[in-house]
């Protein structure tokens, strides 16, 4: 699988304001985060999902916004600054082969980047050890870039790693999984 990384003015042909007709964040993941939850977007790119996880978990809540790009989590930062949520968002840069995630959380997203990581396995371990006993990953790729086979090979990943499988959400454009802790 390629380890191509998204570069961050190609961001703004997909993250765009009519993006939430596609992925509307509250749709997608209002299922999974609630108010005062602790979250983490990993690879937030500019901000899109972080900014819409930063709404759902309201006031009491907080969000880990992760990128190893700095551009990105500048103008996520901007962004969230804009959508007056930035006071919840903590905007943490990383490395390619680590999130370093500086607590638990309940909820991680890792939408349209698990195939940028250069060891999927480790990053799939990484987010297992970053959940909370009853946290969940959703994991979601686009279909233009990752294979079905590709992504049943990301899921095998995954539960060697300690996930399991807890559904199989509709996400356009998208191949997708809710993970759990085993």
């Amino acid at each position: 699988m390629a380890k191509h990384v998204c570069p961050w003015w190609l961001a703004y042909t997909f993250d765009n304001p009519l993006r939430r007709f596609i992925h509307d964040p509250r749709r997608l993941l209002s299922a999974h985060v609630r108010p005062g939850m602790t979250v983490a977007d990993l690879g937030c790119g500019l901000g899109f999902f972080a900014i819409g996880m930063a709404e759902l978990v309201g006031r009491e809540g907080r969000v880990l916004a992760v990128d190893r790009q700095p551009k990105m989590l500048e103008k996520a930062a901007r962004r969230a600054a804009a959508a007056g949520v930035s006071e919840r968002i903590s905007f943490l840069p990383c490395r390619a082969d680590r999130l370093e995630i500086p607590e638990p959380v309940d909820f991680a997203l890792a939408f349209w980047m698990a195939h940028e990581t250069p060891d999927v396995g480790n990053f799939f371990a990484q987010v297992r050890a970053a959940l909370k006993p009853e946290g969940v990953l959703l994991v979601a790729e686009p279909r233009m870039h990752v294979t079905a086979g590709e992504f049943a090979g990301e899921v095998e990943l995954a539960r060697s790693a300690g996930l399991r499988v807890c559904a199989e959400p509709p996400v356009r454009l998208s191949r997708s999984v809710v993970l759990a802790r085993i």
